[in-house]
């Protein structure tokens, strides 16, 4: 073998699509399973497990240095960290009340509305139109029997929270090396959840059980997406790479139907699929797709 020869991985074997399509679908099956926590420790105890497990992971993987941090980047810590805890927070709030298919649907108005923001494309129009229509499809303000008002009041703040959340991921990338920016956002959303996942959670935090079903929410919603991801963007183009992550409010309803048992209506689904084009256009027609999340 020659010295210029270039070492291969299992993962170098499965094509792209495939590993975003699994960390899309691994996403999903972390936010089923930590449904299944919110009758013993509430959706607040629940972030807090998770983000609590996951900054023990990143923190053992890139350990990172906090001397010699100047200040304004602890303030974009901080703030990165803030909306880590916020997304997390009013998302799995949103899931105590609506289906996963709707609140993920209505969450993504985050990323499209990062997409098309400052575009002056007439295309874009369209893309706003379309996933508004879905919103109202979804909230059903005609007669009233459309999703729960607070949840899907939870679901659109935890989407802004998460337009937030990929403004500061970009930035965070650019001041630190590696991983340790979101290593130490992760560090301070956990400190910021801990009062509101104590409230709710109490001395079950500490079951067994609790704590492995924990443990599989951020393996699932964290460190295998996150992985599939970042070896998917190394051989796909960000624009595709964006279109394919806007299937996740599809992924989101089958999941929520065969892990959860949620049976959507044909409105919901209209509504699903509404916004899916509308993210998948606005993906591609702005040529970028969004950074890996943790939320």
């Amino acid at each position: 073998m020659s010295d210029g020869a270039t070492r291969s991985s299992p993962a170098d074997a499965v094509p792209p699509t495939v590993l975003v399509l699994g960390a899309v679908a691994s996403v999903q099956m972390g936010a089923s399973l930590a449904k299944s926590l919110f009758d013993e420790v509430g959706p607040g105890g629940t972030v807090l497990l998770r983000v609590l497990l996951a900054a023990v992971v990143l923190v053992a993987i890139w350990r990172p240095r906090i001397r010699g941090i100047e200040r304004r980047d602890w303030v974009l810590v901080v703030a990165f960290g803030l909306s880590l805890a916020a997304m997390n927070f009013a998302f799995y709030s949103a899931l105590e009340r609506i289906p996963l298919g709707v609140a993920v649907t209505l969450e993504f108005v985050g990323p499209l509305g990062v997409a098309v923001v400052g575009s002056r494309r007439a295309l874009d129009v369209l893309w706003v139109v379309m996933a508004a229509a879905g919103i109202l499809l979804l909230a059903d303000p005609f007669t009233g029997s459309g999703t729960d008002a607070g949840g899907a009041a939870l679901a659109l703040l935890a989407g802004a929270f998460w337009a937030a959340y990929i403004v500061l991921s970009a930035r965070a990338g650019q001041a630190f090396s590696g991983g340790s920016g979101l290593t130490l956002a992760m560090v301070v959303a956990s400190v910021v959840v801990l009062p509101f996942g104590i409230a709710q959670g109490g001395s079950d935090l500490l079951g067994a059980e609790v704590l492995l079903v924990g443990a599989g929410v951020a393996m699932l919603s964290s460190a295998i997406p996150y992985s599939l991801e970042l070896e998917a963007l190394r051989r796909l183009p960000a624009h595709v790479f964006g279109v394919l992550m806007s299937l996740e409010p599809g992924m989101a309803a089958v999941v929520g139907f065969v892990i959860l048992g949620e049976v959507l209506g044909v409105r919901e689904v209209a509504a699903i699929g509404l916004v899916v084009a509308a993210s998948a256009g606005a993906a591609r027609s702005a040529g970028a797709g969004r950074p890996p999340v943790v939320d």
